[in-house]
């Protein structure tokens, strides 16, 4: 038996609402063939059970190790969208916007989980997270949100290239 994965052939997910979706001991150890096996069984379970919250939060971990990022979002706010009220779901997908340095939304997103923790151990995961945010928010990571209008900055633009291209064709 692999230390990174359990087995292959072993049930996808038992579904506690305590225990968080995973499939991994240390996923840092986990081959790319185990991960490529494990995100199509995860694709087809998710065909065969398509409102399985549980499901759609390990297919969009997944996703998110194998650097499919879009993917991993889809599959994460699809899991939210079900179930609104799921702690796991919440809290990874604030995990994802936090791992993408998305630092508002990821604030946001970990003060809904934290608000859904049911127990002391989903209370600190939420804690820890949201302080690993506000710190990285408030050290050295500055985020940036368009919120000015570029109209401005696009005429000066389009009025150097008028002027460079009247310059050149002068000369």
């Amino acid at each position: 038996m692999s230390v990174a994965l359990s087995t292959i052939n072993a049930p996808l997910i038992t579904t506690g609402a305590a225990r968080p979706p995973a499939l991994w001991r240390d996923p840092h150890t986990v081959s790319p063939e185990d991960l490529a096996a494990s995100i199509q069984r995860l694709e087809r379970a998710c065909l065969a059970e398509p409102q399985s919250v549980a499901l759609r939060t390990c297919l969009g971990m997944a996703y998110a190790m194998n650097y499919q990022v879009d993917k991993s979002m889809d599959a994460l706010e699809l899991a939210v969208s079900i179930d609104p009220d799921n702690f796991w779901a919440q809290l990874k997908y604030a995990e994802l916007h936090y791992r993408l340095r998305v630092l508002n939304r990821a604030e946001e997103e970990t003060l809904k989980a934290l608000n859904l923790a049911t127990d002391p151990w989903q209370l600190s995961l939420a804690r820890k997270q949201l302080q690993e945010v506000r710190t990285l928010k408030h050290s050295c990571v500055r985020n940036v949100e368009w919120t000015k209008p570029l109209t401005g900055p696009l005429l000066v633009l389009a009025a150097m290239f008028l002027v460079m291209i009247v310059v050149m064709t002068w000369i």
